[in-house]
């Protein structure tokens, strides 16, 4: 008697094999290259077979098989459809291991293989898949433009969030560029705080403060400095600040270096050796009284003022 490759043979090895539940194979079909489609492994398993037997019989058959009946996956596509599994059950499934791209069969080619496996099992399972295909389809048709309302509404909110990352970006370029003096009157403490904490996050590299004043209120407006930016201060020895509130300042928001001077009367604040800002009053004591802050444009001065940091 001549043997039938065809024919099915069901493996006894374990194999997560999948009921056949409609709603079960309903989530085992995949829109790729806009056609409804199954795994080959997927389709092994409603078969109660391995994946290698299938494909074999499709090789043997490769003239019932054109392309609208079954295709490999390209490589772009095979990561598109991982990305939509979470990572256990995907390699539990044991998808992520293969050595070549996996075959996908269209309705069309569930039909053909059906035909060619010769068992209960495939004739039995085949109507269950074309029942999940039909519903499917229907499900589809009747939701094509809810979902292509979603789709719609997805690409506008990424352009809109594009747009705003632009304007935002452009805010904060134009609210370092317009910056060239300020002056602050009685009382405006905050308004003077805040600007001068803008200052110190342009920082990327190092900061440099000459005030001959400084407590440890100066140390709370530097604790918003940019990660890892050096900081050095040069103060007098009439300053407020001690070995102990420099060493927990470290701890937390290194690097700071406090030095004394006598060769300064005027208080500036450099950034990056790069911007030069002129303080009129002690940053302690920032709106107090009426005082200005003015950003100077000279790079001499800027250079000159940058080595003693």
């Amino acid at each position: 008697m001549m043997k039938d490759e065809n024919k099915i043979i069901p493996v006894n090895k374990e194999l997560d094999v999948i009921k056949y539940d409609i709603d079960n194979i309903k989530n085992l079909i995949y829109t790729i290259r806009g056609q409804q489609v199954m795994l080959d492994s997927d389709v092994a398993k409603l078969y109660n077979c391995e994946t290698k037997y299938v494909n074999r019989v499709v090789k043997r058959n490769i003239e019932r098989f054109p392309e609208e009946f079954c295709f490999q996956l390209e490589q772009k596509e095979f990561q598109n459809l991982k990305c939509q599994f979470v990572t256990s059950s995907f390699e539990k499934q044991n998808y992520g291991g293969r050595r070549y791209m996996p075959y996908v069969f269209t309705e069309q080619g569930i039909a053909m293989l059906s035909a060619l496996l010769k068992s209960d099992i495939a004739v039995n399972v085949s109507i269950q898949i074309m029942k999940a295909f039909i519903e499917m389809r229907n499900f589809l048709f009747h939701n094509g433009k809810v979902f292509q309302e979603i789709n719609t509404m997805k690409s506008k909110l990424l352009e809109h969030d594009k747009k705003f990352d632009i304007v935002f970006d452009e805010l904060q370029s134009q609210k370092e560029k317009e910056f060239n003096q300020k002056i602050f009157f009685d009382g405006q403490i905050y308004d003077s705080y805040s600007l001068i904490v803008d200052i110190i996050k342009i920082a990327k590299n190092k900061i440099l403060i000459i005030d001959n004043y400084i407590d440890d209120s100066v140390l709370k407006m530097l604790s918003k400095k940019n990660k890892d930016v050096e900081v050095v201060i040069l103060t007098s020895q009439n300053s407020n600040i001690s070995k102990l509130d420099i060493n927990k300042f470290n701890k937390q928001y290194p690097i700071l270096k406090v030095a004394t001077t006598n060769k300064f009367h005027d208080r500036f604040i450099v950034i990056d050796n790069k911007e030069l800002y002129h303080v009129g009053a002690s940053l302690k004591d920032l709106g107090k009284k009426c005082f200005a802050i003015s950003k100077i444009e000279d790079t001499e001065y800027v250079e000159k003022m940058s080595e003693f940091s």
